[in-house]
């Protein structure tokens, strides 16, 4: 659930002249005056948010991104529903100033915490001249905690208003654990030599403790490094995973966990060339079930189950879930 006025979001470094324009302020290097205005800005647009207000949010948004609305509308209404009830918590915020730019580009942001070594990095594509803030707000005790990212501008430049460029939400926890737990877990798995446990829970972990995909930290960095350092071989890219089982070859494309069930399942997006007979679309769903978890034992060990979609062109997905116990 994650809209910005611009996209793809990745990593970028800055040009030296670029480096001169751009500022980041940490919310401990505010005057209380200055962290004030944030925070109201924050909380204000968080309420609305929680509550489900789509046109109070729009009302309180930049004109290019209320233009183009829908994707912001859908989002907010899919995360009021887990959050009603939560306390939101602001964890952070950042004063981001690039007034200075010539015209829009590709902007990255270093942003260091004083007394300590710590420096994170929020890189933004196609920024255009502004002065900006980003937030991270926690949404807490209740069944599904999420994490709500918020880009806000100075609009009018000069005012004292603040008002929504992008959002993007994320929950806290998979399953019933942090980011954190499927760190130590991931690490547990790698000691064990078992690769594909250990790469996926890393990438839960990632997803869990990063709000934002433009974001990096020393610690971010170091779990992404340690994600590599065990990725599988075999995992699809730009060539599927293929598996065999009874006779046919099935072409994997995609696998990514889900926890949405209860318990963390691992998901398997794989091509078909029709799933309109849905008794023989299930059938080959098992059999790729059953090859996958041939080929890769110790997936039983990390999860739950296993949620497997055939993928035809032109035609909706077909999609069935069963826990281990029940794949024979």
């Amino acid at each position: 659930m994650n809209c910005w006025r611009t996209f793809p979001l990745f990593a970028v470094l800055l040009s030296g002249a670029t480096a001169g324009a751009v500022t980041c302020t940490t919310q401990s290097q505010m005057t209380e005056a200055q962290r004030t205005v944030y925070v109201q800005a924050v909380q204000g647009l968080a309420a609305e948010i929680q509550s489900g207000n789509v046109a109070a949010v729009k009302a309180n948004t930049i004109a290019s991104v209320a233009a183009q609305f829908d994707s912001i509308a859908g989002t907010i209404q899919s995360a009021s529903p887990t959050i009603q009830g939560a306390a939101l918590t602001i964890q952070s915020i950042y004063s981001l100033r690039a007034a200075d730019l010539k015209s829009a580009q590709d902007t990255q942001f270093f942003c260091s915490v004083p007394g300590s070594q710590l420096l994170i990095n929020i890189s933004i594509p196609q920024l255009p001249p502004g002065d900006y803030a980003f937030a991270v707000v926690h949404a807490t005790g209740v069944k599904q905690p999420q994490q709500i990212a918020m880009i806000l501008e100075n609009d009018p430049a000069g005012s004292t208003q603040w008002k929504l460029a992008g959002i993007f939400v994320r929950p806290l926890t998979a399953a019933g654990h942090d980011g954190v737990w499927y760190w130590t877990q991931a690490r547990a798995y790698a000691n064990k030599r078992q690769q594909w446990n250990a790469y996926f829970y890393y990438q839960t972990a990632a997803y869990l403790l990063n709000p934002v995909d433009f974001l990096t930290s020393p610690n971010l960095d170091k779990l992404q490094k340690e994600m590599s350092s065990v990725r599988p071989d075999d995992l699809p890219n730009a060539e599927p995973l293929k598996v065999a089982a009874n006779g046919q070859t099935f072409d994997i494309t995609n696998l990514d966990t889900d926890g949405s069930l209860g318990g963390l399942d691992l998901v398997v997006h794989y091509k078909a060339s029709d799933v309109s007979d849905p008794v023989a679309t299930r059938s080959r769903n098992l059999e790729v079930m059953k090859a996958l978890l041939s080929r890769h034992p110790e997936l039983r060990e990390a999860f739950h189950g296993l949620w497997v979609y055939a993928n035809a062109e032109n035609q909706r997905p077909f999609a069935i879930e069963l826990p281990m116990s029940q794949i024979q």
